[in-house]
């Protein structure tokens, strides 16, 4: 088997591409797939904002889709999907309609418009461009933390960004996941550098602190932002991409989606509140069938979960602090230095 990239791109049958803009403090991560791929999602958030999310239903009547998008600029960025969609038209590549083609690229979206970066656009906003570029640089390999759809992300205490992690399970489907993570809450655990995602990390990918000796009460005591300020939070969200090289049903597909929310519990405290808009896609490339229907299935559940929690904690780790004055410091800023 080929060496694992700890990537979502080790699932065979998709790239990615980032675009983001320096002075916006914002971007775009697009999934472009070689084969329309089996896909839904779940929402468990309560501030989503996404696009093209119902056709990924299992009573709806499409197949399966192009490429799924995840980007900041909140509502504003959901026009990236547009740009993703004029990269695909481009190369021949949608839904036929007759003798139409019509890209099918749904999107979900974080509120990063506070985190210092230069929003005055004009009369449109940079996320339909962005989209077309990020497709256009679509690949196997791609940057981790401040970069594509992850560039502006934060969280309550540090710089957060874009996280991927895989693993295979043990009838040998590969499960990969890609996430902004723009929380609400902390990766940490208390004041860190320990993640709540120690657990389940694999080798030294987040630092390898694993969990500290004890988990005190102190430790576990609840922030969020705006908190400190007693001010309104601030709409965030944890957005990402569950993918695998399995043959699933689009029913399938959609508890994948549910099942792997479970990954927002382990890598955050807290997740899924009323200023969350967490969204997760699922997608199945169909390169591998389930042997043994249930017990493989339920093994690609678990393992997404899991490297959901794994990737939000290497969005976080990966990422570099935004050059504004009071922008959020970065994991390495507060603890690299003694590692």
């Amino acid at each position: 088997m080929t060496a694992l990239r700890n990537l979502i791109t080790d699932v065979a049958g998709l790239r990615v591409g980032n675009a983001h803009d320096e002075a916006l403090a914002s971007g775009v991560t697009a999934v472009l797939f070689d084969e329309p791929a089996i896909a839904s999602y779940a929402v468990n958030g309560g501030a989503p904002g996404t696009r093209d999310t119902d056709l990924l239903e299992p009573d709806k009547v499409v197949p399966g889709v192009n490429a799924i998008v995840l980007s900041g600029g909140s509502a504003f960025g959901l026009d990236a999907a547009g740009g993703v969609q004029g990269y695909l038209r481009e190369k021949g590549i949608g839904f036929a309609v007759g003798p139409a083609l019509v890209p099918l690229v749904p999107q979900a979206i974080t509120f990063d418009l506070l985190n210092g970066g230069d929003k005055e656009w004009g009369r449109y906003p940079p996320y339909r461009e962005l989209g077309y570029e990020a497709a256009k640089a679509a690949g196997l390999g791609f940057a981790l933390g401040t970069a594509g759809g992850g560039y502006g992300a934060t969280t309550v205490d540090l710089k957060g960004g874009l996280g991927s992690a895989s693993a295979v399970t043990s009838a040998g489907h590969t499960v990969g996941a890609l996430v902004i993570v723009n929380a609400l809450a902390s990766t940490l655990i208390g004041d860190g550098p320990h993640f709540w995602a120690g657990a389940y990390e694999e080798g030294n990918e987040f630092g390898g602190l694993g969990f500290p000796a004890r988990i005190t009460p102190e430790m576990r005591k609840l922030n969020w932002k705006g908190r400190a300020q007693d001010t309104a939070p601030p709409i965030s969200t944890t957005i990402a991409l569950i993918a695998t090289d399995a043959v699933l049903t689009k029913a399938q597909a959609k508890r994948l989606a549910v099942i792997s929310h479970d990954g927002h519990a382990k890598g955050l405290r807290f997740a899924h509140a009323l200023y969350d808009g967490d969204t997760i896609f699922s997608a199945a490339t169909g390169r591998k069938p389930l042997t043994n229907q249930d017990a493989d299935f339920i093994e690609i559940g678990a393992l997404a979960a899991d490297c959901l929690a794994r990737a939000i904690a290497r969005g976080v780790y990966e990422a570099i602090a935004l050059p504004f004055a009071g922008a959020q410091p970065a994991w390495r800023d507060r603890f690299g230095k003694d590692r």
